[in-house]
């Protein structure tokens, strides 16, 4: 069996995950460990980092597809995120017009972020306005739940940089942003969603969404008393901590479907409420991806499968908590695997088009027609928005000067056709 029916492509991975695997094995493709003789790679980040490194002198063929953009960390990165969607914001800012004050803007989704050690006197003067406020520490390149902590007082920050950073054995960027302490509770406990967004392209942009993520909960009833600030299995819900609490229950993970929690919202709040709340989910996806465009090196044999993490709030707001560049792969239930073999198959089936490598068709944006979408919808697609633009306004983009009112009319970040699933 090959993708093509003559040619039997050849896989790379770095993660022994069943999903990773299966799904490679399903499709008939042959496990390879050479450096260099293979068509796909699901690769770790620190990999992915020496094959771009220039001195290495090493140059994808057109028989070449990998997981990762050359720098992916401008989305990933808790701390570069932050700064990207801020540098959008102003950027903006500049477009709009001040007679709609009401109008939506991304960082109304991101909690009030501070980059440590660079931003502490900022963050001391925040601090100082509202003491009462809590807030939460992690550091910017860490996930599952490592490095934690809330802060109730200043003094846990003097003494977490006296005490601890000098001492960490590679000086890294933290992050402190306010924490989400009234969160939207279900049951009593606290849950985020984790959400899988596709990028095949950046320039142009073309990414899905996929409809099958899940909610993640804690094992433990909410409560934001002090002396419960201490206690992980309220407070974060991630599955490598929550899977040790005493509540964890190992058939279903503490996990809900994406779709089961939209059922519960509709069902209790109504609607046009959920309708609002996944609506602003689908404005984060899309315009934190804008924020970076401009930033990320686009380079045409790679992709990238984020997992999004978002917090609700009990007033349905979803606030972009962090976007993974490596979202876990790792089944705990059977709903899990059923989910993340699907997840992997359609993206495989996006990224990897009948024909490829002879035909080298590889790059939807440049396809003929649309791909195999399986679970998951078009987000964005500006070559398509594009091709809807008046010719008037595509003669001026051409020459690359939209005045401030077509910006406004047809900007990258403008709404994208999606066909909602909820």
């Amino acid at each position: 069996m090959s993708n093509n029916g003559n040619t039997v492509l050849k896989y790379k991975t770095d993660f022994e995950k069943i999903v990773v695997v299966n799904n490679f094995e399903n499709r008939g493709w042959i496990r390879t460990d050479e450096d260099y003789d293979w068509n796909i790679y699901w690769a770790n980040v620190g990999n992915v980092k020496q094959i771009f490194n220039p001195e290495t002198g090493y140059r994808l063929s057109d028989a070449q597809v990998i997981n990762h953009f050359p720098n992916h960390y401008e989305l990933t990165r808790k701390d570069l995120m932050v700064k990207n969607i801020k540098r959008y914001k102003k950027e903006m800012e500049k477009l709009e017009d001040s007679s709609s004050p009401n109008k939506r803007n991304i960082m109304d989704y991101v909690p009030l972020t501070y980059t440590l050690p660079g931003d502490y006197s900022l963050f001391v003067e925040e601090y100082k306005r509202n003491p009462s406020v809590l807030w939460i520490m992690k550091p910017s390149s860490k996930a599952q739940g490592k490095g934690i902590f809330i802060i109730t007082k200043l003094s846990q920050v003097k003494k977490w940089a006296k005490d601890k950073y000098p001492y960490l054995p590679v000086k890294e960027n933290f992050v402190v942003s306010k924490y989400i302490s009234s969160p939207f509770l279900v049951g009593g406990k606290k849950f985020d969603l984790r959400m899988y967004v596709l990028v095949t392209s950046y320039k142009p942009l073309k990414a899905y969404v996929y409809t099958e993520g899940f909610a993640r909960f804690c094992t433990e009833k909410y409560s934001n008393d002090v002396e419960d600030l201490d206690n992980m299995f309220i407070h974060l819900t991630n599955v490598a901590i929550q899977q040790h609490g005493e509540e964890y229950n190992d058939k279903h993970g503490g996990k809900w479907t994406i779709k089961n929690l939209r059922l519960y919202v509709e069902s209790t709040y109504g609607k046009e409420k959920a309708d609002k709340l996944f609506d602003d989910m689908y404005y984060i996806f899309r315009q934190s991806l804008i924020a970076c465009k401009n930033v990320i090196i686009n380079d045409r044999h790679c992709f990238e499968l984020y997992g999004y993490d978002l917090l609700i709030d009990s007033d349905l707001k979803p606030w972009l908590i962090e976007v993974n560049a490596s979202p876990s792969l790792t089944t705990t239930t059977v709903s899990d695997r059923i989910l993340k073999m699907g997840l992997l198959n359609d993206t495989f089936s996006i990224v990897i088009h009948d024909g490829f490598p002879d035909k080298k068709l590889y790059k939807d944006y440049k396809y003929g027609k649309q791909p195999r979408l399986g679970n998951f919808e078009v987000l964005i697609d500006e070559l398509e928005e594009e091709n809807e633009m008046p010719e008037s306004t595509k003669d001026v983009k051409k020459n690359g000067k939209l005045t401030k009112d077509q910006k406004k009319r047809f900007p990258s970040s403008s709404g994208s056709r999606i066909t909602k699933w909820y």
